[in-house]
């Protein structure tokens, strides 16, 4: 076995045993694991698709007990790029959930790619674009509120390269979908189709089935659409 298999072997195990045992640590509401987590099959998905799309850079909203961070954590390595980065936003990590999250990565190895930035992201992403960050991907599961959901879009349009990939959590929910509905309809972004398959876990906007998670191409080569061509959301 590999350095490379071994690495990617550890962060299996640690997946694995968050889904078998759970956190070491919870906070005090209930099934709140179960609820706030990505479930394990949709975190192999999102893993299957890093991996298929030779992911190297990802940045992520939203750590908590780090279920979809691990999975992310493990693409990275399989894919084994030269310089994998993998930047998480999470101001509620201390605070809410006593660091459980960014430990788990610790303990599968992760830290060695990973960076936690426990500020807003509302603040982040404007200081990752800064940086001149470029993604190859993110996965947005922070806040839900809509014109927050929107912001965190607003930065990753830019901060994603073009052709890159944006996946949505919750994407059922209408204030999440709403935001996600002015990039698609206004700036060229499109569902990639069987990204995340299985049954629908919720209600849309409109009433009608919705996924858990939705997976998002960016237009390459991107483009500013013109305020005469707005379409409404």
């Amino acid at each position: 076995m590999t350095n490379a298999d071994e690495r990617v072997a550890r962060v299996r195990e640690v997946r694995r045993r968050l889904v078998r045992e759970g956190p070491p640590r919870v906070r005090d509401h209930e099934r709140d694991f179960e609820t706030v987590s990505v479930p394990e099959h949709h975190g192999d998905q999102l893993r299957d698709l890093l991996i298929s799309e030779r992911a190297e850079k990802v940045v992520e909203i939203g750590l908590a007990y780090a279920g979809s961070a691990l999975a992310i954590g493990e693409a990275l390595l399989t894919v084994d790029a030269p310089s994998p980065r993998h930047v998480v936003i999470d101001p509620f990590q201390e605070r809410e959930y006593a660091d459980v999250g960014w430990e788990l990565l610790c303990s599968a190895g992760l830290d060695s790619i990973a960076r936690l930035l426990p500020t807003p992201s509302s603040i982040a992403l404007p200081r990752l674009l800064g940086e001149g960050f470029v993604a190859d991907a993110a996965f947005v599961d922070g806040s839900h509120r809509f014109h927050e959901v929107f912001v965190d879009l607003y930065f990753l349009r830019k901060i994603v390269r073009p052709g890159g990939l944006v996946v949505i959590d919750d994407d059922w929910w209408p204030s999440v979908h709403t935001a996600v509905r002015y990039y698609e309809r206004n700036t060229g972004w499109t569902v990639i189709p069987g990204a995340f398959p299985g049954a629908p876990v919720g209600v849309g906007p409109g009433g009608e089935p919705g996924a858990r998670c939705t997976a998002y191409r960016l237009p390459d080569p991107p483009f500013e659409p013109s305020f005469q061509d707005f379409h409404a959301f």
